[in-house]
């Protein structure tokens, strides 16, 4: 009887041991398959032409927002400057891309001024006004000019959520504004593994 008991615990011990890891889940909203997000194709902030391709083999952090803004962009991209800072080593394996929604404004000086404040690897994109409206269509991103007192003090309304492409390009999540460093670095720590 003794000899049986041990055999099922031993048995019990080797199918608990066999039994595969359950799949981390994603924090924030999974967009695996979606047919929009698939590409851009704009200039950044050194003046060089670049599509979602240049990127190839790291996790990109795509978020649409223009210099002037005066809450959602700074703290989004202050955010993921504290996403990066939390990642350590797996920075340098993430992209993060402000394109600019304000082409009228937004120069690829004033980019390279702007965006690096945060964290010296990420990068500025802007369009003309045509590149940055067909842009946002594939993206199906929002954004609107809103008057200001004067031409130059306008506003602008935008999506606050950033999409982020896995290593081989393709859209896999949507990230909610201003929820913290931690969720985001949970879903990337996942996307990095599994490249």
């Amino acid at each position: 009887m003794k000899k049986l008991l041990l055999a099922l615990i031993a048995t019990a011990a080797l199918l608990a041991g066999c039994k595969k890891p359950e799949a981390q889940s994603f924090q924030n909203t999974d967009i695996t398959g979606i047919d929009y997000a698939q590409d851009f194709s704009l200039t950044d902030m050194n003046g060089k032409p670049r599509k979602l391709a240049d990127f190839a083999g790291k996790v990109v952090v795509i978020f649409f927002g223009y210099t002037q803004c005066p809450d959602v962009c700074p703290t989004t991209m202050a955010e993921m400057a504290n996403v990066m800072k939390e990642l350590g080593s797996d920075a340098d394996k993430v992209q993060v891309l402000f394109i600019s929604v304000d082409p009228e404004r937004d120069t690829p000086a004033l980019l390279a001024s702007y965006v690096p404040q945060f964290d010296k690897r990420f990068l500025g994109l802007v369009g003309d006004n045509n590149q940055t409206a067909q842009t946002a269509k594939q993206f199906k991103v929002f954004y609107s000019k809103v008057p200001g007192k004067d031409e130059k003090t306008y506003t602008m309304d935008h999506t606050a959520g950033s999409f982020v492409f896995d290593t081989k390009g393709k859209p896999r999540l949507f990230l909610r504004h201003g929820q913290g460093a931690a969720p985001i670095v949970h879903d990337l720590k996942i996307l990095l593994k599994q490249s």
